[in-house]
Order: structure tokens, then C-alpha cells, then sequence
């Protein structure tokens, strides 16, 4: 009899605790697709080259999964606190029926264990097709087609984590729900639905100052921020918590200041505080502000903390892309020593190695370094090459040709951008390389066809005592140090992801089951309101009206945090590489329109759902 009642239950609820199992399937596939890392194709594909950052990215993969664990049991116990709230009045009838404390827990035990083996199932069905997305995206970073090594696949070893995990949090929400049951009276439960909150009013002044007091902080927040930058933690550590208190009770402070302040603002203007039901709606919106002002808080840091997180993870992707970019502009550099001995000739050693150079080079250019002589150049500095060498080599990658006073050495080593991470060498008219001594012998190449594929070839004829280069012999590859930048990328993009979702998730979590139980205790207020002539549509947009006011409050605030923070980050990521903001914010905006607006949007229609009655 319970186990048909509790199905009958579960069913019955698909409709009014959507967000509840929408939130539970999510937090089941966020945190398989993450753990299934190990079978991706990229992680199997860095494993197969020897990349070491394999290891690392599964071990911090698994400490941050049980951070990850810690906030969504947080979540999943604060949304069944909510369904309990919900459903006062139902549990207290089947006490008046004569069920007793036991049974009920017990009813409530199995409507748990089905919930989550129905999201357990959905979110490993939906964790699965997730991670073929997540792997397409990070295949997309390589500059190879690694399509092929794209496929659906299913890991049971994150299914088996993500089961165990998801069962601890399921058990301790049973549990839970037997002892809120148990301790609760019969009136209690039936009378749950009609206690209101009382809003009680606040001078003016106070809000006023409790207002002030909040910006003061939040100004002195960002003005370390903005003066010691990211880096305040190394360079300042003493002004961190500082900044971070500042910052958080200046937050509180703006939240805390709201009812008296907004209340005050729009009753001075009755021509907006009596029009339709916004006396209504205001009271009820800051009622609730009034009583959860510390949640309000922590929702937007969550969500400071999502957008923050996954913006920096992109842009940090950005500067190691444009890094690796600068680090290795060439496909293969050949470089040999002792030229004065003997000039090499490339092309010739790989037909001799039955490599025919027109097919597997796209593009070619043999250079010679010479020793620097101060007594020739008046310069000083270990290496020259012509002028005319420089700007071709500038020419291939796109960039104007040097025309300034010669010679000429960027100042920084390795800055400049025709020869990545060769160094910096002193440019001098070709004339004067005549009267130089040569050092070195340079191949600058790029591949045919399939770069991989291509590089096996090369290296396979070049890099062995029989193809006769002299000593000093080398080669950088830009396919290699892209191999040992990716594992970089990769580690930043999927903690980035995955902690930012996390975050994301709760966020909005949070702020929809909030609103599904004002939106619950107000029906019979709708009620009330439609008896005294107000119309339907004037009920439906106030419901509308206060899940607005609910997302887009905290939302704000976090979004001005966001972009002084950016702002820091940016500067400290900036050292490192070029930033690309624009690709950062569309993606952190994508994330926030598919997760955070779909959350409203679900929250807004059910709510205007139950103020209709229906």
C-alpha cells in the first residue's frame, strides 16, 4: 500500500516540483559528465602522447568532486525542505486519517528512493550525451582533426562514483525527511499554510544609512581590488580578508537596506505604489527580502563565483592559446650548429630518407645566424640575421615588414613574434652579415596535408645519427608544445566549467525554489484578490512581477562585482597571453541565459500558475 501510494505521489507531483527533479537529474549529470573524464577522447588522446597533466587533471577532478557533492547535498536538502513546506497540509491529513509518524516517514522514504532513481537514471542518460559535447569541445581545441576519435561512450566508473555519491545524499535527505516528520504536531501541518511574514517597518534614515554603509564597502572592496589587482594574496596578503569581508558586508548591507528604503521610495509616489497590484506585490517581494536578505547574499556571490570562475577559465584559455601561438609560430624549426664546418642541406637528407620534401612541406625557409661581432654591428647581443631574413620571415606570418633604424633587437628575450621561443636575435642589414661569422643554420617549415601524420614522416628521417647533421642538431615542433600547452588548457577549461555550472546551478536552484514557495502561499492571496474584483491578468503579471524582482536583484549586483573582478583578472591573465574578453563573455552569457534564464523562466510560468488556481 505505501509503495502505490508513494508512486502515485511521485507521479502526481511531476508537474508542481518540476524544478526540484529538474535540479536533481542536473546535479546528477554535471557531476558524471566530469568524472567521466578519463574515457573522453582528448584525455585519451594526451594519455596516448605522455602528456603528464593527464594524471593531475583526474586527481584534481576528484577533490573538486567532493566540494561539488558537499553543495549540491546542501541544495537537494534545502529544495526538500521546501517540498516538506509544500506539502504541510497533506502530510498533516494523512495523520488525521490515522497514519502514524512512522508510516508517513516511511511514505516520505520511498518517495525519496523513487525520485532518485528516476533522476539518478535521467541524469546519467543526460551525463552521457553531455560528455560527447564536452568532448567535441575540447577536440575543437586541437589544431588536427581528431574527429574520428569521437564517439558516444558510457563510463561506469563515473556511473558507479555518481551512483554511491547521489546515494550517501539521497539517504541523508530520507533521513531528514523522517525527522522533520516526526517532530512535527498535526496543527502544525495544517495550519502551516497560513502563517504570514510580517514585515516590520524601519526608519527611513536606518535604511538610508544601512544603504550608504553598504556602497562605502563595496567601493572600498573594489579600490583594492583595482590597486593590488588578482595577485593581492601574494603581493598584499594582509589586505585579502579585508577586502573580501568588505565585499561581502557590503553586499548584506544593500540587501539588508531594501525594504525600509524601496517601501519608503515608492509610497512618496502613489501614482505607482496604488497602480493595479503593486501595493500587493511590493509588500509581498519585500517581506521576503526583509526575512532572507542573508540568502539573497549568498545567492549572488554564487553566482559572482559562476560568472567569475567560467569567464577566467576562458580567458585563461585565450592567453595559453595565444602563448602557444607565440611560443611556436612554425610547424617544425630545424636548427643545426657549426655551419662554418659544412652547410646542410634539409631537402636533400629526406630524399636520401625517401621523403620527398614537396609533399610533406607547405611552405619552407632555410635562414643563417651569424655571431654577433659589437666591433661590426655597435650593437650588443649574441646573434644577427639580414634584414632581408626577418622580413620574410614576418611575411609568412602575416606581419608588416621591418622598416625602422637598423640594427634592430626587440627588448624583451622571445618577444618577438618571428621566432617564438628561439629568443630574440639582432636584425642587420645584409650587407653586414658579410663580414659576420655563422653560428647557425635554421629551417623554418610548415606541414602538408595532416600535421600529424605529416610530422611522423619528418621527424622519423630528420631526428636519427644517420640523417647526418652536425653537432649541435635540434628541432622545436609546434604539435608538441601544443601537446604540453593543452593539458594547461584543458585543466583550466574543465574546473572552470565544472565549478562555475556547479555554482550556477545552486544559484538559480535556490532563488526558483524560493519563489515556488511564495508562489505556493500566495495562492489563496490570489484567491482572496480575484473575490475583490481584481482581475486574472493582474494577479498572473504579479506573480510574474516577483520572480523578477527575485533573479534580476541579485543578479545585478553580481554583475557589477563580475566586471570589477574581470577586470583584475584580466589584467593578471593579460601577463601571460592575450585576452580575449569578448569570447569570454558571450560564453559566461550563453551559460547564464541556458541555465540561469531557463530556471526563471520555469519559476515565472509555475508561479503564474498557481496564481491563476489552477
Amino acid at each position: 500500500m505505501f509503495s502505490k501510494l508513494a508512486i502515485r505521489n511521485v507521479r502526481r507531483s511531476f508537474r508542481d516540483y518540476g524544478v526540484y527533479l529538474l535540479t536533481l537529474t542536473f546535479g546528477v549529470c554535471l557531476f558524471y559528465t566530469f568524472n567521466s573524464l578519463d574515457g573522453q577522447a582528448v584525455m585519451v588522446y594526451l594519455a596516448q602522447n605522455g602528456n603528464p597533466a593527464v594524471e593531475t587533471i583526474l586527481v584534481l577532478i576528484d577533490i573538486f568532486s567532493v566540494f561539488v557533492a558537499a553543495v549540491l547535498a546542501c541544495l537537494i536538502l534545502y529544495a526538500d525542505r521546501f517540498l516538506l513546506r509544500r506539502r504541510k497540509r497533506e502530510l498533516g491529513t494523512y495523520l488525521l486519517l490515522g497514519l502514524s509518524h512512522g508510516q508517513v516517514a516511511r511514505v516520505l522514504f520511498l518517495e525519496t528512493g523513487a525520485v532518485g532513481l528516476l533522476s539518478l537514471g535521467a541524469g546519467l542518460a543526460l551525463g552521457t550525451l553531455a560528455s560527447l559535447g564536452l568532448s567535441a569541445l575540447t577536440l575543437s581545441m586541437f589544431q588536427m582533426d581528431l574527429s574520428q576519435m569521437l564517439a558516444l561512450t558510457f563510463s561506469p566508473r563515473a556511473a558507479g562514483k555518481t551512483a554511491v555519491y547521489f546515494g550517501l545524499i539521497f539517504l541523508l535527505v530520507m533521513l531528514f525527511s523522517g525527522l522533520q516528520v516526526s517532530r512535527s504536531k498535526l496543527i502544525d501541518l495544517l495550519r502551516g499554510d497560513r502563517k504570514n511574514e510580517e514585515l516590520k517597518p524601519r526608519p527611513l534614515g536606518v535604511s538610508v544609512l544601512q544603504f550608504a554603509a553598504g556602497a562605502v564597502c563595496l567601493g572600498a572592496a573594489y579600490a583594492i581590488l583595482l590597486t593590488f589587482g588578482m595577485a593581492i594574496s601574494v603581493a598584499v596578503p594582509v589586505l585579502c580578508v579585508p577586502m573580501l569581508g568588505l565585499g561581502t558586508l557590503g553586499t548584506l548591507l544593500i540587501f539588508r537596506s531594501l525594504p525600509g528604503f524601496v517601501m519608503r521610495f515608492v509610497q512618496r509616489r502613489p501614482g505607482v505604489y496604488f497602480k493595479g497590484l503593486n501595493l500587493f506585490t511590493l509588500r509581498q517581494w519585500l517581506s521576503r527580502v526583509h526575512t532572507t536578505y542573508l540568502a539573497q547574499t549568498v545567492v549572488c556571490i554564487l553566482l559572482l563565483l559562476a560568472i567569475g570562475i567560467t569567464a577566467s577559465s576562458v580567458g585563461m584559455n585565450s592567453a595559453i592559446e595565444s602563448a602557444a601561438g607565440g611560443q611556436a609560430p612554425y610547424d617544425l624549426t630545424v636548427y643545426s650548429g657549426a655551419p662554418e664546418e659544412e652547410l646542410v642541406d634539409l631537402n636533400q637528407i629526406l630524399r636520401n630518407r625517401m621523403v620527398d620534401p614537396a609533399q610533406v612541406f607547405a611552405w619552407e625557409y632555410e635562414a643563417v645566424i651569424y655571431y654577433n661581432d659589437p666591433e661590426v654591428t655597435r650593437e650588443e647581443g649574441w646573434a644577427a640575421l639580414p634584414l632581408s631574413v626577418y622580413n620574410a620571415l614576418l611575411s609568412h606570418l602575416g606581419q608588416p615588414a621591418y622598416e625602422g633604424p637598423l640594427p634592430y633587437c626587440p627588448e624583451n628575450w622571445g618577444a618577438d613574434p618571428a621566432f617564438g621561443y628561439l629568443g630574440s636575435f639582432l636584425v642587420i642589414p645584409d650587407e653586414m652579415a658579410g663580414q659576420l661569422e655563422p653560428c647557425w643554420q635554421i629551417w623554418f617549415v610548415d606541414y602538408a596535408g595532416d600535421k600529424e601524420r605529416t610530422e611522423q614522416i619528418v621527424l622519423a628521417a630528420v631526428d636519427s645519427p644517420e640523417a647526418g647533421f652536425p653537432e649541435g642538431y635540434g628541432y622545436t615542433s609546434r604539435l608538441e608544445t601544443w601537446q604540453d600547452l593543452m593539458g594547461s588548457k584543458i585543466l583550466a577549461l574543465f574546473l572552470g566549467l565544472y565549478l562555475g555550472f556547479t555554482f550556477l546551478l545552486a544559484a538559480a536552484a535556490v532563488l526558483a525554489l524560493q519563489q515556488l514557495s511564495q508562489g505556493a502561499d500566495n495562492a489563496g492571496r490570489y484567491a482572496v484578490l480575484r473575490r475583490l474584483g481584481a482581475e486574472e491578468k493582474l494577479t498572473v503579471r504579479s506573480a510574474g512581477q516577483q520572480v523578477a524582482l527575485a533573479f534580476f536583484l541579485p543578479l545585478g549586483l553580481a554583475l557589477i562585482h563580475s566586471a570589477v573582478g574581470m577586470k583584475a583578472a584580466n589584467d593578471l591573465i593579460a601577463t601571460a597571453g592575450h585576452v580575449d574578453s569578448v569570447q569570454s563573455s558571450v560564453v559566461t552569457a550563453v551559460l547564464l541565459v541556458l541555465v540561469y534564464g531557463g530556471y526563471f523562466l520555469a519559476t515565472a510560468l509555475a508561479c503564474r500558475r498557481m496564481a491563476r488556481g489552477r
